[in-house]
């Protein structure tokens, strides 16, 4: 009689790195080897219950890693593990042959949101995990017009390269900031500079209106 039992599978892609995580012991699925512990990230020490978003919310996952000593803040946390992608699977496997059953329900898929790391009498990686519908909330106020911005969207077009002494950025798809505007020196008698020249200007308008 076959025996089964069910294992949490997780695949965390990070740039430099796959965290290929499993509940206990290792097993082999899709060409990935999964074990109970990775050499930066540790073991996996909780899992939050998924929770569905309602409204303007979204579906979250809140991980809880317990890394090595030998792993530095650095390797753990760092600003681009941010939109990673993140999966976990619920599998079915054979006991005794150690083989994954038909095929994982994926639980859930997302990226990583942010990562904390909380120092005490153990280290513990907290991340949380967001949906890719997280995508349909950002406002892309870093897409400019600016040469780096229109390469990344469109490889080896050069129309923005000598596009040069633009002092004001114009964004796309939000509010254009508020332009401040600096004045300069009145020429008129002792020379007045900054806010004093702005008066100074305001006041011959006024005059020469009049």
């Amino acid at each position: 009689m076959q025996s089964l039992a069910i294992m949490a599978l997780l695949k965390i892609e990070l740039p430099e790195h796959t965290v290929l995580l499993c509940d206990g012991g290792f097993i082999t699925w899709a060409g990935d080897t999964y074990t109970s512990s990775d050499p930066v990230f540790g073991t996996l020490g909780s899992v939050e219950g998924m929770e569905e978003g309602q409204g303007n919310e979204i579906p979250a996952l809140d991980l809880t890693m317990l890394p090595p000593g030998t792993a530095g803040p650095a390797e753990l946390s760092k600003p681009g593990y941010q939109r990673s992608r993140v999966r976990l699977w619920l599998a079915e496997y054979d006991v005794d042959a150690g083989q994954v059953v038909g095929t994982p329900d994926l639980m859930f898929d997302g990226q990583i949101d942010q990562t904390t790391l909380r120092v005490g009498q153990s280290r513990q990686l907290d991340m949380s995990v967001v949906s890719n519908a997280e995508r349909l909330f950002e406002l892309d106020i870093g897409n400019t017009l600016s040469p780096v911005f229109h390469k990344s969207v469109w490889p080896g077009e050069m129309g923005h390269d000598n596009a040069t002494g633009l002092s004001v950025p114009v964004a796309w798809g939000v509010e254009s900031p508020v332009r401040s505007t600096r004045s300069g020196g009145y020429s008129g008698g002792g020379g007045f500079g900054g806010s004093f020249g702005s008066i100074a200007r305001e006041v011959a308008l006024r005059v020469n209106a009049y």
